[in-house]
């Protein structure tokens, strides 16, 4: 099957209309719907039950590496700042701990068909330590010997060189994301992150000589600093290091939540309508190197496996973004990882002092979580059509979930109108179908389906849609 979905059309006046706060659809419901009641005997009890279904999901293992050698200003990540390595083998030894506990829960011959490290910045750990936590997963869990299986990390280009790439390839890793964000001087050191082209190039280049199949670089769009110009110059060095996939993500100034960001002077943030502009710069750019806009911030070259799943109708979404492989249930290990086990998500302690205290006293560090109930699943099942494939057929979703569409979803269907008359979407028949003008506004599409989003009378604080 092959699902022609259209080009993006960048229309700035109609995204400054829809320019508000919402959530990012990695999960549905969203993280902030968690909650404490949902422990360590539901996710006992989750796994158990995904043990016993008639074909058992594969795994993806996520692990969370929280340290960071020096702060980015504009970071809202679960992260800790040091030089001490020595604060890396104290959370080591209780990440071994929680895959020794965690490990037994699922069957044996579940395979790992997808292993990501994130962070905070995952290669502050040296090789001898990175080689050691792997071999300690590769003991607990059944990695797949598959081609086809992902072992992906994030690294900061700043603090890993040619030698640290090849070793981390000989472990078996295979996929790369690597923090850019703008390589403009005035942005870096207003940002507190000083990395060069070079630096950054040699890690790619390397990865690839070293096993790495894929490469995937970030930017931000939106920080102080930043300008037409300057974003540009940085476009035309990214789109030279020949990346797999670019993601471009919307600065989020909430210096209220993430204290790192009061360093920040609002003043130099860019003006609405020129985030705008370095968004649109980033479309034309890199839409005319070739690269296909996936959904969201994410784009990728044509023959990537990306780009190919939402052609076929099988890309999916989780909490790393678009994914091609989200059949697999999530296994989050570390500091504030979440997982998702069937009809549940959980999440870890998301401090270190609870990590740990759970851990010593040999309970799972699960801190809150939820169990999906009916209503969540379908709209999930929703959502996730909308934001991978672009368009719903309401008939047969409603087959599939026997439901009447029309009648379950009369109050969404009339929020969508609204946006129907706007051109993001058309209405004809029985398909929903997101428009080039709605493909840059994915967000506000899928929140008309959102029943926790409608429902509460303070709304939640999330990042700007665009």
């Amino acid at each position: 099957m092959n699902h022609a979905i259209a080009a993006p059309a960048f229309d700035p006046a109609l995204i400054a209309r829809y320019d508000t706060a919402g959530p990012r659809y990695t999960s549905y419901p969203t993280a902030p719907q968690f909650h404490t009641r949902f422990g360590e005997a539901a996710l006992r009890e989750a796994i158990r039950q995904s043990n016993e279904e008639p074909i058992p999901r594969p795994l993806s293992l996520y692990v969370h590496v929280p340290f960071c050698m020096s702060p980015c200003f504009y970071c809202g990540c679960n992260r800790v700042i040091t030089r001490e390595i020595a604060k890396a083998d104290r959370y080591l030894e209780r990440l071994y701990r929680e895959v020794e506990l965690t490990a037994p829960l699922f069957d044996r011959d579940r395979p790992v068909r997808q292993l990501h490290f994130g962070g905070g910045t995952p290669n502050f750990l040296d090789l001898p330590r990175m080689r050691e936590l792997m071999e300690s997963l590769a003991r607990h869990f059944s990695f797949s010997s598959e081609r086809s299986r992902e072992f992906g990390i994030e690294i900061d280009p700043r603090f890993a060189d040619g030698g640290y790439m090849r070793g981390l390839g000989e472990m078996g890793f295979n996929r790369l994301s690597v923090g850019i964000q703008d390589f403009d001087p005035a942005v870096q050191q207003a940002v507190n992150r000083i990395q060069s082209v070079e630096q950054t190039r040699e890690v790619i280049e390397v990865a690839r000589a070293s096993g790495f199949v894929s490469a995937s670089v970030d930017l931000i769009y939106g920080l102080p600093k930043q300008n037409l110009d300057g974003f540009d110059r940085t476009l035309t060095e990214v789109i030279a290091l020949e990346p797999d996939r670019v993601a471009v993500y919307g600065y989020a100034h909430l210096p209220d939540l993430f204290k790192a960001q009061k360093h920040i002077d609002a003043d130099d943030l860019p003006d609405p309508a020129t985030r705008l502009a370095l968004f649109g710069r980033a479309l034309e750019r890199l839409s005319a190197a070739g690269y296909v806009y996936v959904g969201m911030d994410h784009f990728a070259r044509y023959d990537d496996e990306l780009a190919r799943a939402q052609r076929e109708g099988s890309l999916q979404r989780n909490f790393q973004g678009y994914s091609t492989h989200g059949d697999c249930d999530i296994v989050g290990l570390g500091v504030s990882a979440i997982g998702r086990v069937g009809d549940t998500y959980s999440q870890n302690a998301r401090d270190l002092t609870g990590y740990y205290a759970a851990l010593d006293a040999g309970r799972l560090p699960i801190a809150r979580g939820l169990q999906l109930d009916e209503d969540d699943v379908i709209r999930r099942a929703l959502i996730g059509e909308l934001m991978c494939h672009g368009e719903v057929d309401m008939r047969l979703f409603g087959a599939r979930h026997r439901l009447l569409f029309d009648e379950y979803f009369a109050a969404e269907l009339a929020r969508l109108r609204v946006l129907a008359d706007d051109g993001l979407v058309t209405l004809e028949g029985c398909m929903i179908r997101v428009t080039a003008r709605g493909r840059l506004l994915l967000r506000s599409i899928a929140m008309c389906f959102d029943a926790y989003l409608h429902a509460e009378e303070a709304p939640r604080r999330f990042s700007r849609t665009i």
